[in-house]
């Protein structure tokens, strides 16, 4: 059975693509399969950090059916056990997909053969990057111990929740108003968390209120805090997780705390994975979170309606306070 973990970031900035190389060089030194998956459409840049040219087919080539599968796209590094799946290459639009282009690429990728398949998404809170994370309970947020990173890191974890409740109720129903209007009040603060929600829900019926707390018992994202700098910065991702707990009833794990390491950019210049070349704080850190992924046990993928056109149609761009 594989693990597809989906890597995200509230900005960009934070360092999520060369982290999410790093953990696959990692997780394949340690004799696991892995496939690394360029899902940051509109800006694929993973090749660089792998040292491969931006001339693969890749999944602007799906997009644009010049490719029969994802399967197809499957490509072998230099690193024993470590393979690829380019990004949009030099396609235009990409960013924008269609929502059955996305269905499509989620349908597929259980199907790929490895161990670990790890989706590098856009960074932000866009439809685009929010759907590839959401159906899959254990993804990651990579951010930094900077204040607009950290509430970023929150809002794309609030987004998510919003997205993922919405889309477990059929389309136009009681429900999902519910849900919307719910969403839209300030949570911080007033006592209230999704716990709140399904609470609300089951006075339509008790099953809605099962709906929204079976997915807060499945949905357990990661987060890692990168780059840190001074010895209070490790306390930044168990504060985030008290907050998420208070606010959204959402427990996270606690990944790890990756430390800053002022010749890690270079490794992109390199064209060579870090952790390749170097056994020190960042590779022992990323190593630790490589072992912590392996313990969590897998579980079965979010049941979410698929999205339509009153969905496409709302705009929660800041509804985040």
């Amino acid at each position: 059975m594989n693990r597809i973990i989906p890597v995200a970031s509230g900005k960009g900035g934070v360092g999520k693509s060369l982290l999410t190389v790093n953990l696959g060089v990692t997780l394949a030194k340690m004799g696991k399969t892995v496939i690394l998956v360029d899902l940051d459409l509109g800006g694929s840049n993973l090749h660089t950090f792998l040292g491969i040219r931006n001339s693969k087919v890749g999944i602007g080539n799906y997009l644009n059916k010049q490719a029969d599968s994802l399967e197809s796209l499957i490509i072998p590094t230099d690193i024993d056990k470590l393979y690829f799946i380019a990004g949009d290459g030099l396609f235009a639009g990409t960013a924008h997909m269609h929502y059955f282009q996305k269905m499509k690429i989620l349908k597929e990728l259980p199907n790929l053969v490895a161990d670990f398949i790890l989706l590098d998404l856009g960074a932000g809170t866009s439809n685009n990057v929010v759907d590839f994370f959401i159906p899959f309970p254990q993804g990651v947020i990579v951010t930094v111990p900077e204040t607009t990173a950290i509430l970023n890191a929150y809002a794309f974890l609030k987004t998510a929740l919003y997205r993922s409740s919405y889309r477990m109720f059929p389309p136009k129903s009681e429900e999902r108003a519910m849900v919307q209007s719910f969403f839209k009040q300030r949570l911080e603060g007033s006592g209230n968390s999704l716990f709140s929600l399904a609470d609300r829900l089951s006075e339509l019926s008790p099953e809605n209120g099962e709906i929204i707390r079976k997915m807060l018992e499945l949905f357990y994202p990661g987060v890692i805090i990168n780059m840190g700098r001074n010895p209070q910065d490790k306390d930044i991702g168990k504060n985030l997780r008290l907050v998420s707990r208070k606010n959204l009833g959402v427990s996270m794990e606690y990944l790890g705390y990756v430390p800053y390491m002022p010749d890690v950019s270079r490794s992109i210049l390199k064209r060579s994975p870090y952790v390749m070349d170097h056994e020190n704080q960042f590779s022992s850190s990323v190593r630790a979170i490589a072992e912590r992924l392996q313990k969590l046990i897998p579980d079965t993928k979010i049941p979410l309606y698929e999205a339509d056109e009153d969905l496409e149609q709302l705009n929660w761009d800041g509804f985040v306070q």
